[in-house]
């Protein structure tokens, strides 16, 4: 997978880099149906209220029948984060404020303020694989040099950020439920004061209203696991799409943004229900070169095109061994763990 990694990102680095011709290829499916997307928002948004009420009601039968009930209902949150995020992108329906306003609904069920994640997810698809534009939207990742070059103290702090418990665990509850409560690296900008404020009124209206009517156990009990859950699955399949055995990054005079999108992005080859749950996210190699292409039509370009399906392939069993690889190396230009990242160290 290495060896055609390297060999693919020598080859779109040429002038003659196939990226744009792809792009122009993509462009064909890029046009949303109104009525496909309001199906997909009915079948995503039913089933998530359904299985809240289910839990809620079973919080009176017992507390492991709602903890049963809030998982699936995790699943059905994220795909609905997913619609969301077409929103973002323009991509759900054709009409600009349809898109936004049905993110900004959203937005106060996945506790995901739409305005603001929709500025800072522009920035990581303007950025992502350029290592010297890391930052905002993206997973924090360090290249051996800059590992190396921390104290004891930095280098303990960016293990501990690493560790797959803090990293899918604690650190998605942290940023969904505290961090998206301020506009953090947007601080002056007041269309993110809004974008915050706004969802974090709409959020605390939805949750006074619920302990008031029905008590704090079914909210604590059933809403608030679901959303936990939902955030670490989310988290999880951010980090898959871009940190993976074979992805390539490249400094500021190397990196081309349609390369970049090809090449430092994953096709997360997930089982049908998986796929369907997370709405076509992992082919997110076409994706990142086409983001105006509805997610429901993102199959469709595969089956067209079966040469992009080994393109950054990644299954289940990878995306789990690939979350050792914590380091980018410059010199052989691939992600390392902290054991290799020792050796080159020495």
């Amino acid at each position: 997978m290495l060896i055609c990694g390297a060999l693919w990102w020598t080859v779109l680095l040429t002038p003659d880099s196939p990226a744009p011709s792809w792009r122009k290829i993509f462009e064909t499916y890029r046009h949303p149906s109104h009525l496909r997307s309001s199906i997909e928002l009915v079948i995503t948004a039913a089933p998530l209220f359904l299985l809240w009420g289910l839990a809620m009601w079973a919080c009176a039968q017992g507390w492991w029948w709602a903890a049963a009930l809030s998982l699936p209902a995790a699943a059905f949150l994220v795909r609905l984060f997913m619609i969301q995020h077409d929103c973002g992108h323009g991509s759900f329906f054709r009409w600009k404020g349809l898109n936004d306003w049905t993110g900004r609904i959203i937005g106060v069920l996945t506790l995901t303020p739409y305005d603001y994640w929709r500025r800072t997810h522009a920035m990581h698809h303007g950025t992502s694989g350029n290592l010297d534009r890391r930052g905002l939207g993206s997973v924090e990742m360090l290249t051996v040099d800059e590992y190396h070059a921390k104290g004891w103290l930095g280098r303990a702090a960016y293990r501990f950020y690493r560790n797959p418990a803090v990293l899918f665990g604690i650190g998605p509850a942290y940023m969904f439920m505290l961090q998206h409560r301020l506009p953090i690296g947007l601080m002056r900008d007041v269309r993110s004061w809004l974008s915050v404020m706004a969802t974090n009124a709409g959020v605390a209206a939805i949750v006074v209203t619920l302990i008031l009517f029905l008590g704090p156990g079914p909210f604590f009990a059933v809403v608030a696991p679901s959303l936990a859950v939902a955030a670490s699955i989310g988290v999880w399949l951010f980090y898959v799409q871009h940190q993976y055995e074979g992805v390539a990054w490249a400094r500021d005079g190397e990196w081309r943004a349609h390369e970049a999108a090809l090449e430092g992005s994953s096709h997360y080859d997930l089982p049908p229900v998986l796929r369907w749950l997370t709405a076509n996210i992992g082919v997110h190699h076409v994706h990142h070169v086409a983001s105006r292409v509805p997610f429901y039509r993102l199959g469709q370009v595969l089956r067209a095109h079966p040469e992009l399906t080994a393109m950054g392939r990644v299954t289940l069993w990878q995306s789990v061994k690939g979350v050792r690889l914590a380091l980018w190396d410059e010199a052989s230009r691939r992600l390392v763990t902290f054991r290799e990242a020792r050796r080159l160290g020495g």
